[in-house]
Formats: structure tokens, sequence, C-alpha cells
């Protein structure tokens, strides 16, 4: 009767931990190594807009844009900050622009920025 009970124990325990066992194969895979994509954002699409201020000193530019779908934002005229500010000699008040808005750490930035062709 022992050995039955012994048995059944730990046939439940290995089922039980199948899962835990299958997840943590997968910790030392680097998926994706080599990418340029910020960790935790996903792939947003370009957005389109028009330059309304440059703010080299503070590293803003304020644009007038459509729908940003990546981030639920309607459209709206805001200032956002860059991730380069090289991104704001590219540009002048007036410019037709596509680019990619995303929160990063709490700050909505302009991750890349082109101009529309």
């Amino acid at each position: 009767m022992k050995t039955a009970i012994t048995v059944a124990t730990l046939a439940f325990l290995a089922i039980a931990n199948t899962p835990a066992i299958a997840e943590s194969g997968h910790m030392d895979m680097k998926h994706g190594a080599g990418m340029s994509h910020d960790a935790g954002q996903p792939m947003a699409k370009m957005s389109e807009g028009t330059v309304k201020k440059v703010d080299k000193a503070a590293g803003k530019i304020t644009i007038a844009h459509g729908p940003l779908e990546n981030l639920n934002m309607p459209g709206m005229t805001m200032a956002f900050a860059v991730k380069d500010k090289a991104m704001l000699d590219q540009v002048k008040p007036g410019d037709k622009i596509r680019f990619v808005a995303m929160d990063m750490g709490g700050t909505l930035t302009v991750s890349s920025l082109e101009n529309a062709k």
C-alpha cells in the first residue's frame, strides 16, 4: 500500500511540474537577437503629421498628427521628446513628416522620423 501511495504521489508531482519544466527550457534563448526594437514595445507603423515647432534646446518637437495607433491616441497637436536630438536638424515648422512615437519610460518620444514624400 505504501508503495502505491509513493508511486501515485511521484506521478502527480511529475505531471504538475511539466509546465514549469517546459517553460524553463527557453530562458537562455535570445529571441530576436540583433533586431533594433525597444524591448516591451510593439512594432509600430509610421504616423503622419505636420511639424509645428522645433525646440532644439529642450530636445522637443511639436507635431500636429493623426491617430497614433500603437499608443491608442487620437489625432491632436502635441510636443514629443526625440530619441536623438539630431532628428531636430532634419525638419522645420511646416514640414510634412512620417514618424513613430513610443512611450519610453513614461515620456512620449519620437523614435524615428522622415520627411513625407
